[in-house]
Order: C-alpha cells, then structure tokens, then sequence
C-alpha cells in the first residue's frame, strides 16, 4: 500500500504509559503531540519510528546509499521494511550544503517519478520525498509519494501550496536556506536558538499554506549549518546535546545524523563507510533527547540500537516501555524472517549478532 494508500493504514508500536516522553536524565517530559506521516504515527504514544534513506542520485555522499535500477530500489526499499523502517525516504538529489550537487529540476523530477512509481507497487510503507522543488515534488506526488521532506523548511511557497493541496504529511528542516528566507541571521554562536528560530518560522508558513498541524514534524538539520568541518561538527555536538529545548515547539522531532560528516570530524573516520557505530551513537543521544522519527541508512541496525535506547530511557522515567518480544527458536543466519531472543537470554556459544542490514551493500 504504498504511496497514497498508505495514508488509510497506521503504523504503529503503543508506548504502555501513554504520550510523557522521559529525557536521557530520566525526568517526564510534558506531553509531546502526535503527527501523522502518511499512515504512520509520530509522536505522542507511539515508539520511535525508523526511516529508511534511499538515494538515486549518484552525487550523493554516502555511495553505498545510492541505488538507480528500478529493480535494485525496490529491493532495498523492501529489505528496508523488513528490517523495521516504517517509512521509506527517496532522494533525488544530494542536498549536502558541501558538496556541488545541484541538477537540473527536470532531472531530480524524473529520477523521484521512476523511483517512487516502482516503489508504490511494491512496498507497504507511506514513501516520503526528500526534494525542496515544485516540480519534482509534484512528479513525486504524482507517482505515489505521501510525505515531503523538505530540507528548507517550506522557502519556496509553491512548494507549501502544493503540499497542502495534495493533503501531504511534512518534514519541515531547519537550515540556512530557510534561515534566508525568513531574513533570520545564522548566529555561530547560538545554535539551538537559531534552529529554533528557523523551525518557528517554517511552522508559520505551513500553517500560512494551510498545512494542519498534525501533519508536521520538525528536524533540526544536523550537518546544513556553517561551511567549516569543524564548526559544524561543533555546532552539531550543540544542537544534538539540547535536542530537548526543541520539545515544546509542539511537534514530533525527525533527527538524521546517519554517517554525517560531524560524526567523521570527531571521530577521524574520513569516510562515511566507516561511520556506522558513531552514527548509532548518535541516534541513542538523540532518541534521548526526544527524537520520534530517526533518518538512516542502516535500518535494522539502528532499529536495535532504537530499541535498546527506548527500554533504557523507559526505565530511567519510571514507564514500563515497548514490550519484550517473546523467545523464539532461531533460524539460520541470513534466513529471511529470522527472529531474535529475548534480551538477556543469550544461548551459551551462541555469537550470533545479527548483521542483516536494510538497504545497506
């Protein structure tokens, strides 16, 4: 049910003790309200969603992301749901503020049109287009995407009316483009107040288009801001570490820190390749922080570390936490279906770990 049939089906993992979200302290946040992401619950009672990321663009930064056959995207898409996205994220185009990117509008609408029209006939998650452009937004739409995530957070206004006739979810990002727009002064030395100003702004002109509420949330654009390596790193480490002052903006919060090159500047892994374990630490502060929806590349294993965060987290608040999924006998390594014992109740010689990675080569 992919792409807009998505929209009548909610995906959705219940929280036991209703929508109080507790920060990485353990404290019980208020109330955090819920958004929907084409059939898919963000937010409120609902577990932390996993969005998987597929590129076909070949400019992108992280190669092992990038998949151009229709028989290829398909695939990734579906062993990415199989692995726990709930969401599927396609890109057209890079939109890494450091690398020289840019195509032409009709390139990044054709290359959205073939990736999302193959992927609506086969997977059964909402589709989410990752595009700042009227006309490959529409192309997107038109094959069957029901989400946008948008890295400038509506600038361009055709973009927010056009989101608000079709009756699309939104991602509305933080990010200088948007900062632009709005006439708000990117301050190095404030970077959560700066984010916030841009995603109060972004917020208005949603709600200016016509956009409700409850189909919006909110991503603070870790690795868009500064053009220096290591004051964006440090202006990420910032935003990531007050990720909880952005809660009472009022809605979900989307964090993608997935082998950012923040991630590579503090940790000396030049490569995005090798950025996995900082990116899955990444994704646990964030969560703590009160992430409702993480963007990756790697979906199972960011769906674990997701897991064991929340159960900690839960803990830690005095809530009971997502449920343990009950013992069951393994199947072989590699076998499609394969299930996981309950924590703790590891065999003696058992070394199996799991290393099936949703849309990862």
């Amino acid at each position: 049910m992919g792409g807009h049939a998505a929209a009548e089906t909610m995906h959705e993992r219940p929280r036991a003790q209703g929508a109080v979200s507790p920060d990485a302290s353990g404290s019980s946040t208020t109330r955090v309200p819920s958004a929907m992401l084409g059939g898919v619950r963000v937010g409120g009672g609902a577990g932390v969603v996993v969005m998987g990321v597929l590129n076909v663009s070949p400019e992108s930064f992280y190669a092992a992301s990038v998949h151009q056959a229709c028989d290829d995207v398909t695939a990734t898409a579906t062993a990415m749901v199989g692995a726990g996205a709930a969401v599927v994220d396609v890109g057209g185009m890079s939109t890494a503020p450091y690398r020289a990117t840019r195509i032409g509008e009709d390139e990044e609408a054709s290359r959205l049109a073939r990736a999302v029209g193959a992927l609506a006939r086969h997977v059964t998650v909402p589709i989410s287009v990752d595009t700042a452009r009227p006309g490959p937004a529409h192309a997107a739409f038109g094959a069957g995407a029901c989400v946008l995530n948008d890295v400038t957070g509506l600038a361009d206004d055709r973009v927010a009316a056009l989101a608000a006739e079709r009756g699309v979810s939104v991602i509305l990002m933080a990010s200088p483009a948007g900062a632009r727009a709005a006439g708000i002064a990117v301050d190095p030395g404030d970077p959560i107040g700066t984010v916030r100003a841009c995603l109060e702004a972004s917020l208005a002109r949603a709600a200016a288009a016509g956009i409700p509420a409850d189909r919006t949330v909110l991503d603070p654009g870790i690795g868009f801001f500064l053009e220096e390596a290591t004051a964006r790193a440090a202006w990420d480490v910032r935003v990531l570490g007050a990720l909880a002052e952005l809660q009472d903006l009022g809605r979900p919060l989307c964090v993608g820190v997935s082998r950012k090159s923040f991630i590579g500047a503090i940790t000396g892994r030049e490569r995005p390749d090798d950025r996995l374990a900082g990116s899955l630490a990444a994704t646990v502060l964030a969560v703590g922080g009160g992430a409702a929806l993480v963007r990756t590349h790697d979906v199972a294993e960011t769906r674990d570390a997701v897991l064991v965060a929340e159960h900690v987290i839960a803990f830690m608040g005095g809530l009971e936490g997502p449920a343990m999924p009950p013992e069951r006998s393994r199947t072989p390594r590699g076998v499609r279906g394969r299930t996981r014992g309950t924590p703790g109740a590891a065999r003696p010689g058992d070394s199996s770990t799991g290393s099936a990675r949703g849309g990862r080569r």
